[in-house]
């Protein structure tokens, strides 16, 4: 059996609400992302569900090392950072918002890792201050970044674009590149930058896919791409992961 010392950190993993057959409802997390947490960042894989009132944030954070707050069809609400409801903004997902925005911020004050991909980035940016774009690409100058609508599961999540990364950044430092090739499959994206948050790199439109939290104390990175499609064996995912892991084994430790 395992020493405390060489147990895999506990990584919560966020779900979404689905239904089955159009009429059963679940709470469900793709496997790409549990994989991910499994296989690039070598964490347990733990499902927590969107559910604010059979979730308990300090217990959940007690069993957890790290979280990853994964992509999802549902956006923030926009009152969360300011904005009237339209349209174009929908559909919503208020219950996860009542989850991962108050956990997005306890987790950094008290240095607990955490990874955001797709709406995860966009969590993590309403959480410290951004505001969003409902349509990125009705934006003068931009590409349209979202899922084309036909083909496979690898030609959705296809390479098809570049991010230039911040000179001196985290992310440029973890993956020792200025620029690297990201699928893209995400319709709203970062209006207003928040005092909170440092932009760590961009589209060649201009559009922010990479960021961190402003001084924060643990790992507190997010990527507008969804890098848990085949995260271990793509060059860009899988040092991101593996150093979310190693934050999550080392806040473990100290735990401990």
């Amino acid at each position: 059996m395992p020493s405390r010392s060489d147990r895999k950190p506990v990584i919560g993993v966020i779900c979404n609400a689905h239904l089955i057959n159009d009429q059963y409802p679940v709470q469900a997390a793709g496997e790409i992302n549990l994989s991910a947490v499994a296989e690039a960042a070598g964490g347990l894989p733990l499902m927590v569900p969107a559910m604010p009132g059979a979730v308990d944030l300090d217990a959940l954070r007690e069993v957890c090392d790290g979280f990853v707050f994964t992509g999802g069809r549902p956006n923030v609400h926009p009152s969360h950072y300011g904005m009237a409801e339209t349209e174009a903004h929908g559909p919503f997902d208020p219950a996860r918002d009542a989850v991962t925005l108050p956990l997005i911020r306890a987790c950094v004050a008290e240095g607990r890792p955490i990874f955001g991909i797709c709406r995860g980035f966009q969590e993590i940016a309403v959480a410290f201050g951004c505001t969003l774009h409902p349509e990125i690409r009705e934006l003068p100058g931009r590409m349209n970044h979202r899922m084309p609508p036909e083909g496979t599961l690898e030609e959705k999540f296809a390479l098809r674009h570049k991010v230039l990364l911040s000179p001196g950044g985290r992310f440029e430092r973890l993956l020792g590149k200025r620029e690297v090739m990201v699928n893209s499959l995400h319709g709203q994206g970062i209006l207003d930058v928040g005092e909170g948050i440092v932009v760590e790199g961009r589209a060649e439109d201009g559009t922010i896919e990479a960021l961190a939290v402003r001084d924060a104390p643990g790992f507190a990175l997010a990527v507008q791409w969804h890098a848990e499609w085949r995260a271990a064996q793509d060059p860009v995912s899988r040092p991101l992961f593996e150093a979310f892991g190693e934050a999550a084994r080392a806040f473990a430790a100290a735990r401990r």
